[in-house]
C-alpha cells in the first residue's frame, strides 16, 4: 500500500483548500453567528421564509448552488457587473472558490449556532439583564459563553464542508492548477486519470485535516466538562451554617432612595393572556408582600412584567417615584434601568462562571478589582458562604446556590427585590433553613420585596402584607393576619387554607342556614350584604362532651388521614356516614388528642366557635 500511495509532484491543492476552507470558516463564524442571533429574537411573519432562504444550499444540488452563483458573479449577473466596474472578477479565481465554499459551508455554521442559542434557558438572559447588563453585555459574558461548544462545532462542521466542496466550486472556480485546484477536485482528476495513487494520497489527507478538527473538537468538550467536576462540601452540616453576618461584616444594602417625596412600588397594569386578562392596581411601600394564587393566576407573570421581562398591555409602574412604565406615555424603562432584582425558580446561576463572578456581574463596571473583591466578600459573608467564590454552581447544594443567587440579586443594590418561589426547588429540612436566612436577610433590606409562592404558611411566616390573586384580578390585599382571619370571599378563604364550607342563608337576625351541613348556625358578626357562604378552618373546630353550648352538634366518623404530627379526621353531622366519602367537614388535632378521641364512643360532638366563622361572599 505504501508503494500504492506516493507523493505528488504538486501540493498546491493542500494550500489552496486550507486557504479557501479557512476564510470561508472565518466568514461563515461571524455572519452566522449574527444572523443565528438576530433570527432568534425575529418573530416577524417572513421568518420561514427566511429560514428556508438560509439553509437552501445545504438542500440544493451543489451544481446548481454553483450555477446561481455563476448567474450572480458572472459578467451578466448583478453583482459580476459591480465588480467588473472596479475592474475585478471572481469567476475562475480562488476567490470565487471562497465564496463558494462559504455559501455552502454557511449553513451548517447558522443552524448549529442557532440551536445552541435556542438551547440557553431565557431566565439566565432575563436575570443577567435585571443585573444591570446592556445586551451586547448579556450576549458577550452569557449568551456566547454558554452556546460557545455548539458554535464551535458549528464552525468545525463548516470548516470540514468548506474543504470539501467540489460542485459549486467547479462551477465558479473551474479547476486550474495551482490556482483554484483544491483537494476534491484534485481526487476527481486523478481518478478519471488513473492516478489512483495521487487520488488515495489526497483522500487520506482530507479526511486526515477534517476528522483531526472533529476529534480535537470533542476531546476540548470533554475537558471542560472535567474542569467543572462536580464536588460538594459535607452535607447538611455546610448547609445549616445559616445567614447571621459576622459583627465585623455588615451587609450591604441599598440605602433608601432619593425621590420626589414618592415612596414605594405602584402598580396598575393590564396584560392580555390566552386564557384571561391580568388587570392588577396596588401599592406597597417598604414592605415584604406575599403573592397569592393558584397555578396560572398571573403571579409569575406579573413579576415579569415589573422586571421588564414582559411588556403590559396598558397601565403605568411607577418605583419611588420614577415611570418604569406608562402606556399611555410610550414608557418602557429596560430592565437593565429598573433597579429590580430577580430571584427564580431555577436560581438561574450563570453555569460558566464562578460563584464570585455570579455575584461581581450586577456591579458597576467603575468599581476597582479590590472594591469589587470586597464587595463580593461581603455578600459571600452575609449567606455564610465564605471561600466558596471559586467553585462553579454545579458544585453547590440547591441551598447554596439559592444564597448565591439572593447575594448577587442584593450586591447590584435594587430598589425592589422579586422572588418567584425561591424555595420550591428544596427538601423540606432545607426549605425552612432557606425560609429563616431569607428573613434575616431581608430584614435588612431597604426596599420592597414581593414574594411568589404557593405555600400559604411559607407566605404568612416570610410577609407582612399579602396580595391574593385569581384568574389575573386582586381578591384580596391587606395584613396578612386580616386576610387570614377575615377573608371576606370564597376565593380568599380557599386559597389560605380553609376546607371547610356550605351555602348559607340568613334566617334571623343572628342566625344562619348551612345548607350543605343542615344545621342552623348562629354567629355574632353582622350579617354581609351578599352573604353566600360560611366556611370554619379544620383547627378551629372543637370537639366537647355534651350538647350544653351553642353551635355544638353531634357528628359521626367518616374517615382519617395521618400526617407525621397530627390526624385529620372526617366527619358528618345527624346521621351516619353511607360510604367514605360522606362527610361533612375535616378537622384537624393533634395525635395526643386523636388518641383520648378516637376511645370515646360515637357520636361525638364538635363545636362551632361563632368569632371562627367565615362569613363569605361568592
Amino acid at each position: 500500500m505504501n508503494d500504492a500511495i506516493a507523493l505528488p509532484p504538486d501540493l498546491s491543492p493542500l494550500w489552496i483548500s486550507l486557504k479557501v476552507a479557512l476564510l470561508a470558516t472565518v466568514v461563515t463564524f461571524f455572519v452566522g453567528i449574527a444572523v443565528a442571533y438576530w433570527m432568534l429574537g425575529y418573530r416577524g411573519k417572513g421568518r420561514s421564509l427566511l429560514e428556508g432562504l438560509f439553509v437552501s444550499p445545504l438542500i440544493l444540488p451543489p451544481t446548481v448552488v454553483g450555477f446561481l452563483l455563476l448567474l450572480l458573479f458572472g459578467k451578466n449577473g448583478f453583482a459580476g457587473q459591480l465588480l467588473m466596474s472596479v475592474d475585478f472578477s471572481v469567476v475562475f479565481t480562488w476567490y470565487g472558490a471562497a465564496i463558494t465554499a462559504t455559501v455552502v459551508s454557511f449553513p451548517l455554521m447558522y443552524r448549529t449556532a442557532l440551536g445552541a442559542f435556542e438551547q440557553i434557558d431565557g431566565n439566565l438572559l432575563a436575570v443577567a439583564r435585571t443585573l444591570g447588563a446592556s445586551e451586547w453585555t448579556v450576549f458577550r459574558r452569557v449568551m456566547l459563553p454558554l452556546a460557545l461548544p455548539g458554535v464551535i462545532a458549528g464552525a468545525v462542521l463548516a470548516f470540514a464542508r468548506a474543504l470539501g466542496e467540489f460542485g459549486a466550486t467547479l462551477m465558479l472556480a473551474g479547476n486550474i492548477p495551482g490556482q483554484t485546484q483544491t483537494i476534491p477536485m484534485a481526487i476527481y482528476f486523478a481518478v478519471e486519470a488513473g492516478a489512483m495513487s495521487e487520488a488515495w494520497f489526497w483522500a487520506i489527507v482530507i479526511m486526515l485535516i477534517s476528522l483531526s478538527g472533529l476529534f480535537s473538537v470533542n476531546f476540548w468538550q470533554e475537558q471542560q466538562k472535567k474542569r467543572r467536576v462536580t464536588f460538594a462540601p459535607s452535607g447538611l452540616s455546610a448547609i445549616a451554617r445559616l445567614v447571621a453576618v459576622p459583627s465585623s461584616i455588615a451587609p450591604l444594602s441599598p440605602s433608601k432612595p432619593k425621590h420626589n417625596g414618592l415612596s414605594g412600588l405602584v402598580v396598575n397594569l393590564q396584560k392580555r393572556l390566552a386564557n384571561f386578562d391580568l388587570d392588577l392596581t396596588f401599592t406597597v411601600t417598604e414592605s415584604t408582600l406575599g403573592i397569592l394564587g393558584g397555578s396560572g393566576a398571573g403571579k409569575s407573570m406579573l413579576l415579569r412584567c415589573l422586571a421588564g421581562m414582559e411588556r403590559p398591555t396598558n397601565g403605568q409602574i411607577v418605583l419611588n417615584g420614577r415611570v418604569l412604565f406608562d402606556a399611555k406615555k410610550g414608557i418602557n424603562v429596560p430592565s437593565r434601568d429598573r433597579r429590580i432584582g430577580v430571584l427564580v425558580q431555577n436560581y438561574a446561576l450563570f453555569p460558566h462562571m464562578t460563584v464570585a463572578k455570579n455575584i461581581a456581574f450586577g456591579l458597576p463596571n467603575a468599581l476597582s478589582a479590590s472594591e469589587t473583591r470586597q464587595r463580593v466578600e461581603v455578600q459571600l459573608a452575609a449567606v455564610q458562604l465564605q471561600g466558596y467564590g471559586d467553585r462553579y454552581p454545579s458544585q453547590l447544594s440547591g441551598g447554596q446556590q439559592q444564597r448565591v443567587a439572593l447575594a448577587r440579586a442584593l450586591a447590584s443594590e435594587p430598589e425592589v427585590l422579586l422572588l418567584d418561589e425561591p424555595f420550591s426547588a428544596l427538601d423540606t429540612h432545607l426549605r425552612s433553613q432557606m425560609e429563616q436566612a431569607l428573613i434575616t436577610r431581608l430584614q435588612s433590606f431597604n426596599g420592597v420585596s414581593l414574594l411568589v409562592t404557593h405555600n400559604l404558611e411559607e407566605a404568612y411566616r416570610v410577609c407582612e402584607d399579602l396580595l391574593v390573586l385569581e384568574q389575573g384580578h386582586v381578591l384580596a390585599y391587606g395584613s396578612k393576619d386580616t386576610i387570614f382571619e377575615r377573608p371576606e370571599r370564597l376565593g380568599v378563604a380557599q386559597l389560605t387554607g380553609c376546607k371547610n364550607f356550605s351555602t348559607a342563608a340568613p334566617i334571623a337576625a343572628q342566625t344562619i342556614l348551612a345548607a350543605d351541613w343542615g344545621l342552623s348556625v348562629q354567629i355574632v358578626e353582622p350579617l354581609p350584604d351578599r352573604l353566600t357562604y360560611v366556611g370554619i378552618r379544620a383547627h378551629h373546630i372543637r370537639f366537647v362532651d355534651t350538647l350544653n353550648q351553642t353551635n355544638t352538634f353531634p357528628c359521626w366518623l367518616v374517615s382519617t388521614s395521618e400526617t407525621p404530627h397530627r390526624m385529620t379526621v372526617f366527619l358528618k353531622f345527624k346521621t351516619q356516614p353511607d360510604h367514605p366519602q360522606d362527610y361533612h367537614v375535616q378537622v384537624e388535632v393533634f395525635k395526643e388528642t386523636w388518641e383520648t378521641l378516637k376511645q370515646k364512643p360515637l357520636p361525638w360532638f364538635v363545636h362551632f366557635n361563632p368569632l371562627r366563622l367565615l362569613l363569605l361572599s361568592a
